[in-house]
């Protein structure tokens, strides 16, 4: 059960930092979606060149885990793949 929250709060910061750095706007849901899927794929490639001394955590995972959310960003950007941006009040 940690894992899964782990997961989902790793998701979300990785999200909202590719998002700002992407300048996106996004829901939650869509955030944490994102950076799930950067850190899976930024994890991978920490793991594919250096595995971790105490086989559980990467100190460069930090690291690659938002670079790894910003690629997905941009490449949904370049295949024009928009996210849902949930309700906005028109005032």
């Amino acid at each position: 059960m940690f894992h899964l929250i782990w997961y989902i709060l790793v998701g979300l910061i990785a999200g909202v930092i590719a998002k700002s750095v992407m300048h996106v706007h996004m829901t939650i849901f869509w955030t944490v979606v994102l950076g799930i899927i950067g850190s899976i794929i930024g994890g991978a490639v920490t793991h594919m060149f250096a595995r971790p001394a105490n086989e559980r955590y990467h100190p460069a995972g930090l690291i690659f885990f938002h670079l790894g959310a910003i690629l997905v960003l941009f490449i949904c950007y370049k295949l024009k793949i928009h996210f849902s941006q949930g309700v906005i009040p028109h005032g």
